[in-house]
């Protein structure tokens, strides 16, 4: 276990915001949470788990103890007929672990590539893009409660998985007990069907169907039209400071959609299996006319609307109150307009 004090975490979060971690701990394995566990001193403190820090915004400097993950490894766990059950220690970087599965040969997580992030946050995300969703993969995870130091395991309907959501994001108490703060991922696994079908049903991958003429294109071409795609729309966190897509996609009910089209005919929507309706964040952003606008040293990404930058320099970084600043006028403009309530993605500390 190795513990640091006074700890830069510029370089541990994607959007560049200065900010230190009075004390940060490296946890490499479980045996790391243990000898944590019995330090006394260290066990009393309040703890904020750190993973890629690709969906955080940090406002300050961070006083609970953090708790730096960097479970390492990947490896087949078990194959049958019908499928393979991968793993992945929780601080595998997410995007390298999707190309290595594929360079395995076991296909499936490839419409989730370029996502930024490690592999313990995706659950916690619930991570989707491309018509694929984290939870369609899962199989199952292994974390350990943080007040207890007591191993244990989850299966997909015990994480609770939602649009962007999972029981990792909620706190509560008895039957109703969510496990925000609570417990730290070490380990998660997959679920990929050797019967691999294709996910095609976005615009922009028939687009890259209708230019290269494959209809039937390989899980490869997928991971590499996916990350073209990806990286032709977002900005290279390592380029500009971002935390990717910065606000949820709402969703409303088909009468709400339709007196939105009734006004608006260009609002771009999405049906649900539910018959609910899921509009485009970005599109409503840009819509309200904030796409390349800046507050202070926080500016909205001219390419997608969706994503806040850091516009500051090396001596004058955007600051988490600045990025706040812009996120709530964004949601009030899109509000006054709309009607429609925009809930951010990334967590706020």
């Amino acid at each position: 276990m190795l513990i640091e004090k006074n700890v830069p975490l510029r370089s541990y979060n994607s959007f560049g915001i200065v900010a230190r971690a009075h004390t940060l701990v490296r946890v490499a394995s479980e045996a790391d949470l243990q000898a944590l566990r019995a330090d006394a001193a260290l066990a009393a403190q309040p703890k904020f788990v750190l993973g890629g820090g690709s969906n955080i915004v940090l406002t300050g400097d961070v006083k609970p103890l953090v708790l730096k993950v960097e479970v390492r490894g990947k490896r087949l766990v078990a194959e049958t007929d019908k499928a393979w059950v991968v793993e992945a220690g929780a601080g595998e970087p997410w995007h390298d672990f999707v190309a290595w599965t594929l360079d395995q040969g076991y296909p499936g997580l490839e419409n989730l590539a370029l996502i930024p992030g490690t592999v313990g946050a995706s659950p916690v995300q619930n991570i989707g893009a491309y018509g694929v969703e984290l939870q369609d993969r899962f199989e199952s995870l292994d974390a350990v409660d943080l007040a207890t130091g007591a191993s244990f395991t989850l299966n997909a309907a015990q994480c609770a998985f939602g649009y962007r959501d999972s029981v990792f994001k909620h706190r509560g108490e008895g039957v109703n007990m969510g496990l925000e703060g609570r417990a730290l991922i070490t380990r998660v696994r997959f679920h990929l069907p050797k019967n691999w079908k294709p996910v095609l049903g976005y615009l922009d991958l028939e687009k890259k169907m209708a230019a290269t003429g494959v209809q039937q294109p390989t899980a490869r071409q997928i991971f590499d039209w996916i990350c073209e795609i990806r990286r032709a729309k977002l900005p290279d966190p390592q380029v500009i400071g971002n935390a990717g897509s910065f606000f949820k996609n709402p969703t409303v009910s088909a009468e709400q959609c339709a007196d939105i089209i009734a006004r608006e005919p260009r609002v771009v929507y999405y049906q649900l299996a539910n018959g609910s309706m899921k509009l485009a964040a970005g599109w409503l952003i840009d819509a309200c006319g904030w796409k390349g606008k800046t507050v202070g040293n926080a500016g909205v990404f001219e390419k997608q609307a969706l994503v806040l930058v850091n516009r500051g320099g090396t001596d004058n970084p955007v600051t988490g109150g600045e990025v706040m600043t812009l996120a709530k006028a964004i949601q009030t403009s899109v509000y006054e307009r709309f009607g429609i309530r925009l809930e951010p993605e990334p967590v706020v500390v």
